[in-house]
């Protein structure tokens, strides 16, 4: 049971010894001479109910209950009187400052009573004030659960299938294949533009945690401070304009995916911080002593070089080993060439529906343009290569002449396959993935059944052709 604190205040030694054996058994009972011996007690303890005489020197009671407020506001304030007439008193209990007023002498019996429901009254509002801390704190936690939630929703559905079919994505396939439903550590390398994005979602997606949260965050884009507030959450008032208590992506993430982009761009400081926890799963908030314990599968991408950071001393190394528990590295387009045909189709699509418009085709010399260009900017580059010529063109067959960069290397594009084998292939792969349908993959490529057909002939296309994948 709890026992609660009891602060008597009168000048007279006398009354507060009888009312301190009055209550001693019941409560944690506190005793000051005068208003700023009682002042100095609230400051030190928690008080639950306070008893004052209103006639004292140099603070009368009113006075002392009235400075208390801003102490311990929600303590009950009550006030002892031997003058029942005193304006003062009338004008306290009105402003309801003051519980109730106990006149001398008292009955022993009817103060106790008096003190207990005080007590009880002192009780119901902590209990209110404890529910409404508690259903802030679920509000703002559903507000940010919410706001994630939406941001996933407002996603496209597919933006977290992974385009390839080239030997180097095959390797990232068989890799996610079997890390998938593991909450080991995921460290995505490769160049900018690659779709380490794309990956992490497609792990949280797929996985075991995709019922929770997926929260991102790049690490680059905060300064340290920043950073450290957004990932941990920090106390009110731990700095100047924390103006309330706030959860970190830590706490966000607890039970789902935290994917940690640029996790290179790191401090020191933020690096230890990561690093304990990657080891114990226990974080703690700006401005807070007390750990909290979190399960957050962490995905991690960068696109340096890491060991040669660690060479440097500018990245820590047993950070490094932490994070790479299970790596994967995303290939560049220039090593997935053959890809492009399915990453085109993909854009083309997804731009044209958002704008409401029939889905086009590129012309030839396009296509073997894209296959020659190296992409400095890998996937990226080509889908906003794609979403800009297909907002500029005027619906018709699409001709990147106006918007693609020449080959980095034009002695390549000799040995490059020619348009039309990279065409066949590509039919062969629609045919395949819509297997065998004419119409569906006549409507993937924005052309009539007829033309398909007649490119089938010219390619020697059997009807119901499949394409065959190589042997590894």
């Amino acid at each position: 049971m709890t026992r609660y604190g009891l602060l008597l205040v009168d000048d007279e030694r006398d009354i507060l010894q009888t009312i301190g054996l009055t209550f001693e058994n019941d409560y944690d009972v506190f005793q000051a001479g005068s208003g700023a011996e009682g002042l100095t007690i609230l400051k030190q303890h928690e008080i639950a109910c306070i008893i004052a005489d209103q006639r004292m020197p140099e603070m009368t009671g009113v006075e002392f209950l009235e400075r208390s407020m801003a102490v311990q506001p929600q303590a009950i304030r009550m006030i002892l009187t031997g003058y029942t007439d005193t304006a003062a008193l009338i004008r306290a209990i009105n402003a309801g400052r003051i519980y109730r007023y106990i006149t001398k002498p008292w009955d022993r019996e009817e103060l106790k009573i008096t003190v207990k429901r005080a007590i009880e009254s002192y009780e119901l509002t902590m209990e209110n004030k404890r529910l409404l801390k508690e259903l802030q704190a679920a509000n703002d936690r559903l507000q940010t659960e919410n706001l994630y939630l939406k941001r996933e929703v407002e996603r496209d559905p597919r933006t977290d299938t992974i385009i390839g079919k080239s030997s180097a994505m095959r390797r990232v396939f068989d890799l996610i294949e079997k890390v998938i439903d593991s909450s080991a550590t995921i460290f995505l390398t490769g160049e900018t533009g690659t779709g380490k994005g794309v990956i992490a979602h497609h792990l949280h997606h797929h996985g075991p945690r995709r019922g929770r949260l997926f929260v991102e965050q790049n690490c680059g884009a905060l300064p340290e401070t920043l950073l450290e507030s957004e990932l941990f959450g920090h106390r009110r008032g731990a700095f100047t304009g924390a103006a309330q208590d706030k959860k970190g992506l830590f706490e966000v993430a607890d039970g789902g995916t935290l994917f940690l982009d640029e996790v290179s761009e790191m401090s020191p400081t933020m690096q230890v911080k990561l690093l304990q926890v990657l080891q114990d799963g226990r974080m703690r908030r700006v401005g807070e002593t007390a750990s909290r314990q979190v399960d957050v599968r962490i995905v991690a991408a960068t696109n340096r070089d890491l060991e040669s950071e660690v060479t440097k001393g500018t990245f820590r190394r047993d950070l490094y080993y932490r994070l790479s528990v299970f790596p994967i590295r995303t290939p560049p387009l220039r090593e997935r060439r053959e890809d492009i045909p399915l990453l085109v189709q993909y854009f083309l699509e997804k731009q044209c529906k958002k704008l409401k418009r029939p889905v086009m085709g590129l012309s030839q010399e396009a296509m073997q343009r894209l296959y020659d260009y190296d992409f400095p900017g890998n996937v990226r580059e080509l889908q906003n290569l794609i979403e800009r010529a297909v907002l500029l063109s005027n619906g018709s067959r699409l001709d990147l002449d106006e918007w693609l960069p020449r080959p980095s290397d034009p002695s390549r594009a000799a040995g490059s396959p020619t348009l039309t084998q990279i065409e066949k292939d590509y039919i062969l792969e629609q045919l395949h993935s819509r297997n065998g349908n004419l119409a569906l993959v006549a409507k993937d490529l924005g052309i009539s059944r007829t033309t398909l057909w007649r490119r089938m002939k010219a390619y020697q296309i059997p009807w119901g052709a499949r394409r065959v994948e190589p042997e590894e």
